[in-house]
């Protein structure tokens, strides 16, 4: 935000940080609000809340999650954190030791590399094309593809850490899984919450819940780790968590079927607006989430060297905020977020393709009208081939 021009009249466009909020028509259901509402004047949830959570919340949880498993999740697998964000932390500070690793995919999330860093957990990664991960690229992995992972996390030993913070926002042909459905391989904590589906990122409402029906977490002393760990932090607002049952029963499937409807078509536009500009690609239409990744090549642009310079550039030229890739492990790369209102992201698409024509090395010929022509002679600077 530092980077923007003070003087510029226009909004700011944020296509960067993963707060739908901003635009009304990521508004949250009315029952969801009715029932923060309802619980906030029943006066029955202005006390603490216990280091767990309160049983209502955390049955509620168990039961909404029942829904895509094989088996039962209870009240007593279910862990109430404040947003997702908690959760992370109270995970790697139950698995941490001085031995202990965690292997993390590249692009990915880096608030897990920051916290385990803190708590001197070794970082490895495994490297992943952007055409073939989740979040923050936009893509949904099938039912294969999540039991190969149960597999080989089973042979290696490890249980697995499951964010579906974005579980269910699908909209392309692959159906969201849970990893929970292969506990029965591997040991799963699955980290939720109700930011994304729900649109509400302010409330703040979270969850660990562990599936393991084999009881290896318990066992292991993870279960054990975990409890301790919430006993001495802090717990969400105690009357969201009164009114999570209620917003779990009452929020109608209308509202989610808006919301993914409005992200297919962000995503559509995002997808299209991006192979007008030839020094970027996609490498695939985001299917999922709110983020896709995007390849920058500032060879094609003058006096910008990187994707962190592009993107500073970017805010002060065109008041556009994108987030360079370097932040989330991928160098010459941008994560772009389409969760916007679709008029808006389609301006701050433009405002983007105008920047890297103003700032094209070869101005002679201009690749922006070839590419709009569909006569392209340079395979190279076509985004598809």
């Amino acid at each position: 935000m530092d980077n923007l021009n003070r003087d510029d009249a226009r909004p700011v466009i944020s296509l960067g940080n993963g707060d739908p909020t901003l635009f009304q028509c990521f508004r949250t259901a009315a029952a969801a609000e009715d029932a923060v509402l309802d619980a906030f004047r029943s006066a029955n949830y202005h006390s603490y809340s216990p280091p767990l959570g309160i049983l209502p919340a955390r049955r509620a949880i168990a039961d909404h999650l029942n829904r895509d498993l094989p088996y039962k999740l209870s009240a007593d697998d279910v862990y109430v954190t404040i947003g997702c964000a908690q959760a992370i932390t109270v995970t790697l500070e139950a698995i941490s030791s001085p031995t202990a690793n965690i292997l993390l995919p590249r692009p990915g999330y880096l608030g897990y590399e920051a916290f385990a860093a803190h708590r001197q957990i070794e970082v490895r990664h495994y490297d992943l094309l952007p055409k073939r991960v989740g979040s923050p690229c936009g893509n949904v992995f099938s039912y294969e593809h999540l039991e190969k992972i149960a597999e080989t996390a089973r042979k290696l030993g490890i249980l697995v850490i499951a964010d579906e913070v974005y579980g269910h926002i699908s909209f392309g042909s692959t159906t969201f899984v849970p990893m929970g459905v292969f506990a029965s391989i591997v040991p799963v904590l699955t980290l939720g919450s109700l930011s994304k589906r729900w649109t509400v990122p302010g409330w703040r409402l979270g969850w660990i819940a562990k599936n393991d029906p084999n009881g290896i977490l318990k066992e292991t002393g993870i279960v054990n780790s975990i409890t301790t760990v919430l006993n001495v932090s802090c717990e969400p607002v105690t009357f969201i968590q009164g009114a999570i049952p209620q917003i779990i029963e009452n929020t109608k499937e209308d509202f989610f079927m808006n919301i993914i409807g409005i992200l297919r078509e962000d995503a559509d536009i995002c997808y299209n607006g991006i192979k007008e500009i030839p020094c970027m690609s996609c490498p695939s239409k985001p299917e999922g989430g709110m983020f896709s990744m995007v390849k920058l090549d500032p060879s094609m642009l003058e006096g910008i060297n990187d994707d962190l310079e592009f993107c500073i550039k970017l805010a002060r030229e065109e008041s556009v905020i994108v987030i360079p890739g370097v932040a989330v492990g991928m160098k010459n790369w941008l994560r772009v977020n389409f969760a916007c209102e679709p008029a808006s992201l389609q301006v701050g698409l433009e405002r983007m393709k105008a920047f890297c024509r103003r700032h094209a090395k070869n101005k002679n010929e201009d690749p922006y009208e070839v590419i709009q022509t569909g006569n392209c002679s340079n395979t190279a600077g076509c985004p598809g081939t």
